[in-house]
């Protein structure tokens, strides 16, 4: 837990004041329910229109699309992966009995106080850095009033008008095979807070049951700029916040848990407007799929009611996503700022950085999805391969293990995304639970570049080294798996192969010369696989066309 002065940064008591209301030039402060979803927006000039990637829209809609822009923004959850909760000394557990992880912190009992856990101030300030935002020397927590019965105190501890981080921004490079190209979305903000509980409802429907075991975890919100114009983009971008908390350890970035959560922002405006539409927010989405599939869906109908003239029917309002039906419906109308009441926190000090501990934290940050990206591709590999590797931390340390054991980049690059990525998808298990190790994946790239082991030998021995591990060299020895090179040895396989075939060797003669793939597969049974590739088609070459 903080203490008054620790590593770099105090905590102080805050003067009880009236904070300062947002004016019209920042724009307009958009605020959601049950989580602080506060986002700032301002005002931009219009951009040239991108069109929609999307497999559902029909013909007559698509003609439509030209004359509107849509705008899209993301607000998200992350929950960190903290020892305890942000004010109390409980711990949390995915899946544990409800109730059994609180206290009367949790429980918001008259008389409990909360005390700031640490933590949550520094993998604060570690993904407020690495989204490339300005970090909050003095920054504050508030009260976010609302009623909801699974937030016991009947306010949510949250930050208003001074977050911890603002103005920062994401790079991210598009799939190949929805056209590819380098996206930059801007940050408005990175906020700290507390999670909810969570409701338990009744099968019948008759009842709902209150868990207290998720209420005070604590939470980073992320709330992007409106910069996104397609559903693919914001797929992209949230894909991209969960690579990022994972190469920083501060979440697990699991959506079926509930430890990252995006709530979509869309509306769309006529080409050329710069003033924004009303804003429709979509929840319930569990897979970055599932925000694809719901903003493009929401994008047509919006722009269908605008070609019908009837833009007024769109309201400010929340929507859920409905996997079943493949729609979004109307949950709620949107809350405005001041249903919130928000007032600064009284139970809790002022948190105040200093720039030695903000640089200490710097220092600490590992390297990022975007800084591997652009020195994978550096090395001269495809973006498809950069994307693949750079995707998983655990895939991208194995790989880079590897290389520094002197493998080849293209060689190391092709096992891990061929015959490991299939082996790990087969079995369904991650790359830190294979028996192989970088270092024996760099022996067996070395073995076969050097001729030691064809790459049909080197096929086998790597599935029996994921399965089981053990050494190349061992292998190789144990099960007699060297390479033969000795060309007369190989001329006499080829003799026999030849004189048992005559047939098959009439025919290549008289022009069926696809046949050579044949003579050399006998051949390779023959060796069991340990013939030398090069020196056999040179020789069987020589065999197959020479004049009798």
């Amino acid at each position: 837990m903080v203490s008054l002065l620790t590593r770099g940064f105090q905590i102080r008591p805050l003067f009880l004041h009236s904070s300062p209301s947002f004016t019209k030039r920042y724009g307009i402060l958009h605020c959601t329910t049950k989580s602080s979803e506060s986002q700032m927006v301002t005002q931009e000039k219009p951009r040239p229109h991108t069109k929609v990637l999307t497999q559902n829209r029909n013909e007559p809609l698509d003609k439509l699309w030209k004359n509107y822009e849509p705008i899209i923004g993301i607000e998200t959850h992350v929950q960190l992966s903290t020892m305890t909760k942000a004010f109390c000394g409980c711990p949390y557990n995915y899946g544990s009995q409800p109730n059994t992880n609180i206290c009367p912190v949790c429980m918001g009992l008259p008389g409990s106080l909360p005390v700031l856990n640490s933590k949550v101030i520094e993998f604060a300030v570690k993904l407020g850095l690495a989204l490339n935002c300005k970090i909050s020397l003095n920054s504050k927590f508030d009260r976010k009033q609302y009623f909801y019965p699974d937030l016991p105190k009947g306010y949510q501890i949250s930050q208003f008008d001074i977050p911890i981080a603002t103005g920062g921004h994401v790079d991210l490079d598009l799939p190949v095979e929805v056209g590819g190209g380098h996206r930059r979305f801007g940050i408005t903000r990175v906020h700290m807070e507390e999670d909810a509980g969570k409701l338990l409802h009744s099968d019948n429907g008759t009842h709902s049951r209150v868990d207290l075991n998720r209420a005070g975890v604590p939470l980073l919100e992320i709330v992007s700029e409106p910069d996104m114009r397609s559903g693919i983009e914001a797929a992209e971008y949230g894909a991209e916040l969960q690579r990022l908390v994972r190469y920083l350890g501060v979440s697990n970035g699991n959506m079926q848990e509930g430890s990252l959560r995006c709530d979509v922002n869309v509306s769309v405006r006529p080409v050329g407007q710069s003033n924004f539409g009303t804003k429709v927010e979509i929840k319930n989405l569990n897979s970055f799929s599932a925000i694809n599939r719901a903003i493009d869906y929401e994008l047509s109908r919006q722009v269908h009611l605008h070609s019908q003239g009837q833009a007024d029917s769109i309201v400010q309002e929340t929507r859920l996503w409905e996997e079943g039906t493949q729609k979004t419906v109307t949950m709620r109308k949107k809350e405005g700022l001041s249903d919130y009441r928000y007032f600064p926190e009284p139970d809790l000090p002022e948190v105040v950085l200093t720039e030695d501990y903000i640089d200490n934290v710097r220092d600490s940050l590992p390297e990022l999805p975007e800084m591997k990206r652009r020195r994978y591709e550096k090395m001269g590999l495809s973006m498809q391969d950069v994307l693949f590797l750079a995707n998983d931390v655990t895939v991208a340390e194995f790989f880079d293990a590897s290389l520094a054991k002197g493998a080849d980049v293209k060689l190391a690059a092709n096992w891990i995304m061929g015959d490991i990525a299939a082996y790990m998808k087969n079995e369904k298990v991650l790359i830190t639970e294979i028996k192989l190790t970088p270092d024996e994946l760099a022996e067996l790239i070395a073995s076969i570049k050097s001729g030691t082991i064809s790459g049909k030998i080197g096929k086998e021995i790597l599935f029996e080294l994921i399965a089981k591990g053990g050494k190349v060299k061992e292998l190789i020895k144990d099960k007699n798996l060297i390479q033969i090179v000795d060309s007369a040895e190989i001329e006499q396989m080829i003799d026999k192969v030849l004189s048992e075939n005559p047939k098959q060797v009439e025919q290549y003669r008289r022009g069926k010369t696809k046949l050579q793939g044949f003579f050399a597969g006998q051949v390779m049974k023959e060796s069991k696989g340990k013939a030398n590739p090069g020196v056999l088609n040179k020789i069987l070459e020589q065999k197959l066309n020479a004049k009798d």
